[in-house]
């Protein structure tokens, strides 16, 4: 059985087609990045824009990669938020649209179900139960995982998601949007040493996050050693070292407070920021004294994409939950709301 996953929710267009006997056999990713770089962000309208030029011409790419054709689909996925408004839309209206078409049944996935289920992709995928760090862009969340549907919000960011946290920070030392991941390559230069941040939220209990005071602390750091706005490389990279340490180190903290809790002794990863190479380190150092394990998507299904969109489909396909005619999308969804196939 074969459906096909769109992926529209922000910034990047994903397609992929997903077999439950054969795993994927597609993928297809276009990225907006260039599109946004000159605004320092990304523009909603101009990504709804460029979803509605991709995604079709995407879709026709997957089917040739795996050598299928539409009546080969068993059903079709796409993502229902949460996300952008408008690029939500898209996929959403295409992908309804195809399943009328071709009278299959269409599924609504959850995107950041999508996410925590990504390294059910890899060969060697988590057990239930565990818990579950979701860090992206737009999200900082521990989910208690017991199995398929079966999640519990138990830690989340009350303000600024790690992954903007990194790239506010990164526009401030005047890095290149997306500037998440050049801060991490500069931060493997500067000396960790010379500038501490706090970690915050880590001094009382709880599992929640808040990332806001961490990005002031690196701003005032970064007006005290700069010269009418113009700071040395050095000073620059020793900032990004402090910067990634203290936020890594929070991330490390609440994951450890998350497993005592819980008492799982697995840990997922996912999301943009779990591409994060210094924070994999320090989770499977953790995990290793835990006696545990700690799973990761590989990196090209660390960012969005179609062939976690295709597998959490697969999934509800299975379970025969499916969608409606309606074209509903929620850019705020919780995903507590799902319900358990």
């Amino acid at each position: 059985m074969k459906i096909l996953g769109i992926e529209t929710s922000c910034d990047e267009t994903g397609v992929a087609i997903y077999d439950d006997a054969n795993g994927l056999l597609a993928n297809q990713l276009y990225s907006q990045i260039k599109l946004h770089a000159d605004y320092g962000g990304v523009v909603p309208e101009l990504a709804s824009r460029d979803h509605i030029r991709k995604t079709v011409p995407l879709i026709q790419a997957a089917l040739k990669e795996a050598n299928v054709v539409p009546a080969d689909i068993a059903g079709v996925a796409y993502t229902a938020g949460p996300g952008l408004i408008g690029a939500l839309m898209v996929g959403a209206s295409i992908g309804r649209s195809l399943a009328y078409a071709w009278n299959v049944p269409a599924i609504a996935v959850h995107h950041m179900e999508g996410h925590l289920l990504a390294p059910m992709l890899e060969s060697n995928p988590p057990e239930f139960p565990f818990v579950a760090l979701l860090v992206s862009g737009g999200h900082t969340q521990l989910i208690s995982v017991t199995g398929i549907g079966q999640y519990e919000l138990i830690g989340e960011s009350i303000d600024d998601a790690a992954g903007e946290a990194f790239d506010k920070t990164a526009k401030l030392l005047g890095l290149d949007y997306p500037g998440g991941a050049k801060l991490s390559k500069l931060a493997e230069q500067g000396n960790g040493a010379r500038f501490h941040f706090p970690r915050p939220m880590t001094d009382r209990p709880g599992l929640d996050f808040s990332f806001s005071g961490l990005k002031t602390a690196a701003a005032n750091i970064i007006h005290q050693h700069s010269d009418n706005h113009i700071i040395d490389a050095q000073t620059k990279a020793d900032i990004a070292r402090a910067f990634e340490d203290a936020l890594v180190d929070t991330l490390v903290i609440k994951s450890r407070r998350a497993l005592d809790q819980t008492g799982f002794k697995n840990l997922v990863i996912a999301g943009g920021v779990s591409a994060n190479q210094t924070l994999r380190n320090r989770l499977t150092e953790l995990m290793h004294q835990r006696k545990g394990q700690v799973y990761y998507p590989r990196l090209e299904f660390c960012t969005d994409n179609g062939a976690m969109i295709a597998y959490a489909g697969m999934i509800h396909l299975k379970a025969k939950q499916y969608s409606d005619l309606a074209i509903n999308v929620r850019p705020r969804w919780p995903l507590s709301e799902l319900n358990a196939s």
